[in-house]
């Protein structure tokens, strides 16, 4: 760590030191600062957030133990005002004379700054926490409220507060908890037959169990079961409040007796109230308005259709097929009334992306039925898009591109979206100075499409399998690519057919029952005028043994080519042991993998639980899995119909050998929850690809790298691994991938947050025809060349995103030889400095 560390440790020390002496500055004379809060619970200390969250008064925020915002608050002024009217505007005081050389505006501009840099220190900071006893005794009525609800009836509260010194005191909470109160007789009281019946089949899923501790928690949440239910079984007036529990402990050894107790329901007349059966209602029509808008809605009606017991009615002409809205509407003649059918039906017709959010109107009849009225209002047809930008690169000097996108809603009246757009750029390379060259000498051009349909598009009926609730859809995509003086001169051409659908709220599900992708390289004697790290090697190899002059370098592509199969032809003094011939095999396997043609024709299927509630839930986890398999429905065709292989032993389809592996990707994310806006996280992931068959290695464009903003934060992307290889290629990728990351998160400054994180992980090469040892994994024994990186980061929170900045630290480099691998990057100088969007996970 060095003399760099041992500064930054005194700088810190030193502030510290400096912002202790004035803690007590806004402190008056008969007020004590709160220092800390102690909750004991049957004299044992609780540090749990659950009751520390009960308590109104909370000490300073801190920082490695400095309340930061309380010092920015302290240097506020308190009585501002007087103090810029004494300074800046008595004309007794010559410093006002310096208005003598400003205008009156930036006179009072000035004045105006340092009023507002006064109030930003105040909103920035944080007032002292001055003991309140009010506060403190809530807090103790509070905590003993908390622990009646969770069955402790005999809880006693109190607090203390002990003096410090004549400034500063803390507060002790005492809690005697007793004995808890268990669940014992449980008894039902319905009133209207047709509930009892319908409670009956699900009171074997009751909350409310036998000699369970009381919790009111769970008599909250058997009233909310017992609601969604019985709306969901026709009870259409059913509320939450015709559930009812009584409590009884009289006389009972910390026992409860509860009765449950539902009551008919309530209906006005006149001033009275009078109680009637609940009765089971049922839907007697469904009309829906496709077209409706706020400034048709006195016109008359043109059009009508019927379809399915739905009828349709349109103030223009019928745009949409009477199926594709029947399919969305989960409401049909002659159900029964189940609340959720009306949630299900509003999030599908949103989801179509042709409506805007509906509206859904119930009318009662004089026969128990209902009328449903579905008010929807069309978006417009099309959308059109443009985009423009200027870059600059280390391959241009500058750069244009430009973008454009349709969107095409209910293109086949069956509500499917098609989506098309376009791109284009042209630039100038670093080489366009030389004579005769065009200065625009690089382009690109690329299109794509995607039709989206709100079904299983299928010629089999997948209804049963996957019903209309799981919000299935079909995906068709098409893209095209081609570009000229980047990189190898590219061409690619992808294509997939996918369903997307989700069984319940958490889990969604995912499949590409084909996703093919075909890219031809055309420029590939360019190879090492783009990877110039393994043409530097070729050129210091070669000179060392003396096959070119020092000051020559080997010409591209004929002077590198030569070299390396003069190497590997045992044409040059080097040996097959030598590990510069090594280095020259290993060039020339990841040129030829790299500039080979690739055709992958896959599968996949993805699965994923998210069980966060919303963007802001802070406690959750995401688990998902991804298993993909390429190449076998190919090499099953081409063994029946015989096709022949190549040199490389490989089948070939359109002069392509296509690729075949089978990729399996394990990702787990965890957030939790520690109170006061502290969360901390961690992520594993484990990916491995393996190549059979046709195959000896995977597809650049499938394998798996390290490093960078999002994964292991000390290195940059691509430069990590693979294994403990020395390697310098610009683009270091491997088939097997472990990782994992851990985070703790804090508050600093209002939107401003810090991070403390600690990444672990590396790549390997395995079951492939990687032959270097310190690139492949070999057992157990590799996990020796796991690398760490360590740093801090800070968040800004701009409430729709977050910006993020981290600092990362070769904490333990693989990279090194072994012994020496703890701290020997760990300074500033060698730290990657990163820059994101949102969380790293």
């Amino acid at each position: 760590m060095g003399y760099p560390f041992i500064r930054s440790t005194f700088l810190i020390s030193i502030c510290i030191l400096f912002f202790s002496c004035n803690v007590l500055k806004r402190v008056n004379e008969g007020e004590r600062l709160l220092t800390d809060n102690t909750v004991l619970v049957n004299d044992k200390k609780d540090n749990s957030e659950k009751v520390s969250s009960l308590i109104y008064q909370k000490p300073n925020g801190k920082l490695l133990g400095v309340p930061i915002r309380l010092h920015l608050y302290n240097l506020a002024r308190p009585n501002i005002d007087s103090i810029l009217q004494a300074k800046y505007r008595n004309p007794d005081d010559p410093k006002t004379g310096l208005k003598n050389f400003l205008s009156e505006k930036q006179y009072e501009a000035l004045i105006n700054s340092k009023k507002n840099f006064n109030s930003w220190l105040k909103r920035t900071g944080e007032a002292p926490a001055i003991i309140d006893e009010n506060k403190a005794e809530r807090s103790a009525v509070l905590m003993r409220k908390y622990y009646f609800s969770v069955g402790y009836f005999d809880a006693q509260t109190s607090y203390e507060i002990t003096a410090e010194d004549s400034l500063k005191a803390k507060v002790i909470y005492n809690i005697e908890t007793g004995q808890p109160h268990l669940l014992d007789t449980i008894t039902k009281i319905i009133y209207t037959p047709i509930v009892d019946s319908l409670y009956t089949k699900i009171e074997g899923g009751s909350l409310i169990k036998k000699g369970e501790p009381y919790k009111e928690d769970n008599f909250e949440n058997e009233r909310e079961r017992i609601t969604t239910s019985l709306r969901n079984s026709g009870l259409y007036h059913f509320q939450e409040d015709n559930v009812l529990f009584e409590i009884d402990t009289i006389g009972l050894d910390h026992k409860v007796n509860s009765t449950l107790i539902i009551n008919n329901r309530a209906i006005r007349v006149g001033d009275s109230t009078e109680r009637v059966p609940f009765k089971i209602w049922k839907i007697k029509d469904v009309n829906v308005y496709p077209d409706y808008t706020y400034e048709n809605r006195n016109l008359s009606i043109k059009d009508s259709v019927s379809y399915n017991g739905y009828h349709i009615y349109t103030y223009d002409k019928l745009r949409y097929r009477p199926k594709a809205l029947a399919d969305a509407i989960f409401l049909a003649k002659d159900d029964v009334y189940r609340n959720i059918n009306i949630t299900r039906t509003a999030r599908y017709l949103s989801e179509l992306n042709t409506f805007n959010y509906p509206s859904i109107e119930a009318t009662e009849n004089a026969d128990t039925t209902l009328t449903y009225n579905i008010f929807l209002s069309p978006k417009k047809k099309y959308n059109l898009g443009f985009n423009f930008d200027v870059t600059q690169s280390n391959i241009q000097t500058i750069g244009f591109s430009f973008s454009t996108g349709l969107n095409i809603r209910n293109i086949f009246r069956g509500a499917e979206n098609l989506e098309v757009s376009a791109i284009g750029s042209i630039g100038s390379s670093k080489d366009a100075a030389i004579p005769n060259d065009q200065f625009f000498d690089i382009n690109e051009i690329g299109a794509n499409m995607k039709l989206i349909f709100p079904r299983i598009f299928s010629p089999f009926n997948t209804d049963k399998i996957i019903p209309k609730y799981m919000s299935p859809n079909t995906r068709i995509t098409l893209a095209a690519s081609a570009q000229r003086n980047i990189g190898l001169d590219k061409q690619s051409f992808t294509g997939s057919f996918n369903y997307n659908w989700k069984p319940t709220k958490s889990v969604s599900l995912n499949t590409d029952i084909f996703n093919v992708q075909y890219v031809k390289n055309l420029n590939v004697a360019n190879y090492f005028g783009v990877y110039q790290n393994s043409f530097s090697r070729l050129n210091q190899i070669a000179t060392q043994i003396g096959y070119i002059p020092d000051d020559q370098t080997l010409s591209i592509p004929t002077g590198a080519n030569f070299f390396i199969n003069d190497v590997l032809s045992n044409n040059t003094n080097l040996q097959p042991n030598d590990d510069r011939y090594i280095s020259v095999s290993n060039i020339s396997q990841r040129k030829d993998r790299l500039t080979e043609d690739n055709l992958i024709f896959a599968s996949n299927f993805s699965f994923v639980k998210d069980k966060r509630d919303n963007l802001f839930d802070d406690d959750f986890s995401i688990f998902r899995v991804r298993l993909e398999l390429a190449g076998n429905l190919l090499s099953n065709l081409a063994g029946v119909f015989n096709i022949k292989k190549d040199a490389s032993d490989r089948y070939q389809v359109f002069g392509v050998a296509f690729s075949q592996y089978a990729k399996t990707e394990i990702d787990y994310v965890k957030y939790y929850n520690l109170g006061n806006k502290n969360i901390f996280a961690f992520r594993t992931y484990l990916g491995i690809a393996v190549p059979y068959g046709n195959s000896t290695n995977i597809p650049f464009a499938k394998s798996f790298f390290a490093g960078g903003p999002n994964d292991n934060r000390a290195w940059s992307a691509f430069t990590l691994g693979p294994g403990s290889s020395k390697n310098t290629n610009e683009f270091n990728e491997a088939n097997l991938k472990l990782m994992a990351s851990i985070e703790q998160r804090f508050n600093l400054l209002g939107p401003l947050n810090g991070a403390l994180f600690v990444d672990i992980g590396n790549i390997w090469n395995v079951f492939d025809d990687v032959i270097d040892d310190a690139a492949t994994f070999d057992g157990l024994g590799s996990l020796r060349d796991i690398a760490v990186g360590t740093g801090f980061g800070l968040r800004y929170d701009f409430n729709y995103f977050v910006l993020r900045g981290d600092i990362g630290f070769k904490t333990y480099n693989p990279a090194y030889d072994l012994g020496s691998r703890w701290f020997k990057d760990y300074k500033f100088g060698s730290a990657v400095y990163n820059i994101g969007i949102n969380y790293p996970f």
